[in-house]
């Protein structure tokens, strides 16, 4: 086999994969028609919302953590009530795939989400995470009072030094929250084959390993 040949070979086969990664995203557009109901916190419990690209992963990253109660993937940060994951995916509402972690602070603080948080994020990367782009898919943390903005500024400021580049990540203030379509709720228990597949070539795990090193994943 030739080498030209070879070469050709790997920039199909990374198209293919690519237009895959593609289909998954899209065929939610089609398939995610109705919001999710959102249950009320339950009693002692805290919010936290965050951001960091594809909402499906960002949920599956924070269920694994002692003390989180529950996730639920929405959108927030736009302005335009009620949207569709069609209307934020167009990037022309300025909403943000994110997810909302209600957690018991007993078990599990605040900066210890905000320490796993960005060990699964690319702060270095505006208004993308790994291979999804737009400003729907930026990473922000979206704080709730604050306690919660002095909280995330401060590991901001401390993670900064360990980095040549400036991190991008926002600090904003939280809006109205709106839970996405019931389809993605629990994406990554529901359809574990496609979800592994998307992960694995988007290449997310990859970029935390070479930003993060041993520390990617946070737990």
């Amino acid at each position: 086999m030739s080498k030209g040949f070879g070469f050709g070979r790997v920039i199909l086969l990374s198209l293919m994969a690519g237009l895959a990664v593609f289909g998954l995203r899209f065929a939610d557009i089609v398939l995610g028609v109705s919001a999710a109901p959102q249950a009320p916190a339950p009693a002692g419990s805290a919010v936290a919302i965050f951001a960091g690209g594809c909402f499906w992963c960002v949920e599956s990253d924070f269920d694994k953590v002692p003390g989180v109660l529950s996730t639920t993937s929405g959108y927030t940060g736009g302005t335009v009530a009620n949207p569709t994951y069609e209307d934020v995916s167009s990037g022309g509402t300025g909403h943000a795939e994110v997810v909302k972690v209600v957690y018991d602070p007993q078990m599990v603080t605040y900066e210890k989400l905000l320490y796993i948080f960005w060990r699964n994020v690319d702060p270095l990367t505006k208004e993308a995470q790994f291979c999804d782009y737009g400003t729907q898919y930026r990473s922000a943390i979206f704080y709730l009072d604050e306690k919660q903005k002095q909280l995330a500024e401060a590991s901001k400021a401390a993670l900064q030094p360990r980095f040549k580049r400036p991190i991008v990540t926002e600090i904003v203030k939280a809006g109205p929250f709106y839970a996405a379509e019931d389809y993605h709720q629990d994406y990554y228990k529901k359809n574990p084959v496609r979800y592994k597949f998307y992960r694995y070539n988007c290449g997310r795990d990859a970029r935390l390993d070479e930003v993060w090193g041993k520390e990617a994943g946070g737990h």
